[in-house]
């Protein structure tokens, strides 16, 4: 067998995953576009006890676990590996700032789902991070192989208070206060303080059994380890039997399962208000098929995707396609449509394009901006320009460097001053847009792109282009 050493020769290229460097049990690393995990001997036992106590074949027999393949420890990135892992690639990674709400509640449920499934083997989830989730279409799938540990009878379930923190805590927000507050996740990467979060929340919550418990006297109880000189993080050691732990796994379930939320709006009339006819609307469905099968693209992204109409043509092609958009009740309806589809490859997000996730977390390597996770293979960028550059004051040049820097060919749609919905913007604010023409349009996205395609929209003033990005556009 060839020496570990071998593991770091100069002919190998590696790069550890910046959020995988807590575990001192392992980590994830990417070698040649291969994203691979190294075991340690450290938790050879733990791992053991994984296969043979068959929680991980049940667990990926229900779709709750990526699947991996193990490989010979001669492909370990670092001494001391017992195993070395290849599991199934996520096509992107997001972020629990980046779900609506019934991405984060179902992705709560699967972590409790995978942690009474554990419980009945033998085992625990260490943590309870909703990191450790990502999201296969409308499907969570936990990714964090080495989160599971032999349970030692009597001691309590370690993962709780990031559970509260990580889940209950913004599913509460949302459901009592405002679905702006899941933002909190962008600012605090190791979960939302439950002392703030009891602030927050209506009095009334103390009400619910629940929410008292796990958010208002966990807090306190919080605040209480700080004044006695504690870590306030820390969770307490007490001694909780089997039959106890089953309740709060239960109590868990059951307060998640009560928080519900409604979003506002009646988004079924969104599309019947863009300047559309349907036979202009039917038309713009057909251009942005045909681009689509002209790029061929194996990954898009959809910008400003709204409930995801045009998202679905790329997905109905078995394109794996995501759907971002700024607003939280638009993500939710197409999550929603998204489970009653079951689909497997579309992915809805919610992201500010003036505004998009940053890089957070230890020397802000630990989570990626969108523009690391990329680039995709097309950008759809459809009824959005307007918004950026004049409700914006984007300059059309940024907007297409950025663009070239998210994806190699970019689908988007032109919508020119007299279109009524650019007119509406400029009735509050005055017309400095001297370059928002169709030709100031082309001559900017020109700089980065090359137009292969371009057709007027029938029945509107709108313009679709197809455009690849040019060799030199970006480093």
């Amino acid at each position: 067998m060839p020496s570990l050493l071998s593991a770091s020769s100069p002919t190998r290229t590696d790069k550890r995953v910046g959020g995988s460097f807590r575990d001192p049990c392992g980590f994830v690393f990417v070698r040649d576009g291969r994203v691979l995990r190294q075991v340690n001997k450290r938790y050879q036992s733990d791992y053991d006890q994984l296969i043979k106590s068959g929680l991980y074949d049940a667990l990926v027999a229900e779709g709750l676990l990526v699947p991996h393949k193990e490989l010979g420890v001669e492909e370990a990135a670092a001494p001391d590996a017992y195993r070395v892992l290849e599991p199934e690639r996520i096509e992107l990674i997001s972020y629990p700032y980046e779900w609506c709400f019934s991405q984060l509640r179902e992705a709560a449920l699967t972590t409790l789902r995978i942690q009474k499934l554990a419980f009945e083997r033998g085992m625990t989830l260490k943590d309870a991070s909703a990191y450790n989730i990502q999201f296969r279409g409308s499907r969570p799938v936990f990714i964090d192989t080495l989160s599971f540990e032999k349970y030692k009878d009597g001691s309590p379930w370690v993962g709780y208070r990031q559970f509260c923190q990580h889940f209950l805590a913004p599913l509460a927000l949302i459901s009592y206060v405002d679905v702006r507050l899941l933002s909190l996740l962008r600012t605090n990467i190791d979960g939302i303080p439950l002392d703030l979060t009891a602030q927050l929340l209506p009095a009334r919550t103390k009400l619910k059994p629940a929410l008292l418990m796990h958010l208002h006297l966990h807090a306190r109880a919080q605040t209480r380890n700080a004044d006695e000189g504690m870590n306030q993080n820390a969770t307490p050691r007490r001694k909780m039997n089997a039959l106890g732990l089953r309740g709060l796994f239960d109590s868990l379930t059951t307060a998640i399962r009560g928080l519900t939320w409604s979003p506002q709006g009646d988004w079924a009339n969104y599309y019947s208000e863009t300047n559309y006819s349907d036979d202009a609307f039917e038309l713009k469905r057909e251009l942005v098929s045909e681009f689509l099968d002209d790029a061929r693209p194996n990954s898009v992204w959809d910008l400003g995707a709204n409930t995801g109409v045009f998202s679905r043509i790329a997905a109905e092609k078995g394109i794996a396609t995501t759907a971002i958009d700024f607003d939280p009740a638009a993500v939710e309806a197409n999550y929603r449509q998204c489970q009653i589809e079951d689909r497997h490859n579309l992915l809805p997000l919610v992201g500010d394009l003036t505004n998009p996730s940053p890089a957070i977390g230890w020397a802000a390597e630990e989570r990626d901006t969108l523009e690391d996770r990329g680039p995709t293979d097309l950008v759809m960028a459809l009824a959005l320009i307007h918004h950026l550059a004049i409700a914006n004051n984007v300059p059309l040049t940024r907007t297409a460097e950025y663009f070239a820097r998210l994806g190699r060919h970019l689908i988007i749609e032109f919508v020119p001053k007299q279109d009524s919905q650019v007119q509406r913007m400029l009735r509050t604010r005055e017309d400095v847009f001297d370059d928002y023409t169709q030709e100031g349009f082309e001559a900017a996205f020109e700089t980065a792109f090359v137009i292969e395609r371009q057709r007027a929209v029938s029945g509107s003033e709108r313009t679709l282009y197809l455009m690849r990005r040019r060799v030199d556009a970006v480093d």
